[in-house]
């Protein structure tokens, strides 16, 4: 007799004839049952180590399988209000690690905004009161990359109010001269759930983008699968030196040609290193949070990049 793994999930006993090669059989079903008892499981962390794609080597894995705080050595955090008018203040307590996953919660608080200023007429200042927290965590000075396939495997909060972020922006310079990619952001231009994948460089204008934005509601992937919103998917970049590619779960969703991405005084912002950054922000594009279960959970199960083979 030997054991098989059923399509439901449970174990199976079959004969086998007499006249079967048994070792060889048994070998094939054994393998067969393994590849499947190991398929990775869509609601929970990946265990399994990263698989380099054909011609590429791992040049970095965080897995967040460890408890407690962010690796210090990889990542430092935003604070504060930052930017967008978005409702929540940043703070490292909001970000940990925990069961295979970095963890970002966006809370509901009722505290005094300590940078508040009675005529200052900055919205970070004129905020009395802050009312959300959340945490942005990013490799800013210690880790950042140029081209390659970046994977990062999350699970997004879907609730009004959420706006959570995989993005990189490169250094030494004004936004967004620097550069901004968005490997994902789930928010609700016009009230509709989507998710966006843009690249963003330098105009004549200080402040003022050159986008190339995608943008895909997730009320046909909801449509395929009601549950979607419970699973983790796969955002992935494929950077080289003549495009950038934007997909998620293997979906392409954007593509930019470096071709066009031309700041005013000739520079390219994406022959040049980017860093890291991972968020969850609540409010502004996001909606109004506050009819929404607390805390909004934003789950990060890994980051992995790859890059050509020399």
């Amino acid at each position: 007799m030997i054991l098989s793994l059923a399509g439901n999930g449970y174990i199976c006993i079959h004969q086998i004839r007499s006249d079967m090669k048994t070792p060889f059989f048994l070998f094939v079903l054994f393998a067969c049952f393994m590849s499947k008892a190991i398929a990775i499981n869509p609601y929970s962390p990946d265990f399994s180590k990263p698989k380099p794609p054909a011609r590429m080597k791992l040049v970095f894995s965080e897995e967040f399988n460890y408890t407690g705080t962010p690796d210090s050595a990889v990542w430092s955090y935003e604070t504060g209000f930052k930017r967008n008018q978005e409702l929540q203040w940043y703070q490292s307590d909001n970000a940990y690690c925990k069961n295979g996953c970095l963890v970002i919660e966006g809370r509901k608080e009722n505290r005094p905004n300590p940078n508040y200023r009675v005529e200052s007429s900055d919205w970070r200042a004129s905020r009395k009161d802050i009312q959300y927290t959340s945490a942005s965590i990013q490799t800013a000075g210690k880790k950042s990359w140029l081209f390659g396939r970046f994977e990062i495997r999350a699970r997004i909060d879907t609730a009004t109010g959420s706006w959570p972020a995989i993005w990189t922006l490169g250094s030494g310079r004004e936004w967004p001269s620097c550069g901004e990619i968005d490997l994902m952001e789930f928010y609700r231009p016009e009230g509709i759930p989507t998710i966006l994948s843009n690249v963003a460089w330098g105009t004549n204008v200080r402040y003022r983008a050159k986008w190339n934005s995608a943008r895909k509601a997730i009320a046909p992937f909801i449509a395929k699968d009601k549950n979607w919103p419970r699973k983790f998917h796969v955002w992935r970049m494929d950077w080289t030196k003549e495009y950038i590619k934007l997909y998620i779960d293997d979906i392409l969703l954007n593509t930019t040609s470096l071709s066009e991405t031309i700041n005013p005084d000739g520079s390219n912002p994406f022959l040049k290193p980017q860093y890291l950054l991972l968020n969850l922000a609540l409010g502004s594009n996001g909606g109004d949070p506050s009819n929404s279960t607390s805390p909004i959970k934003y789950e990060v199960d890994y980051v992995r990049i790859y890059q050509q083979i020399q």
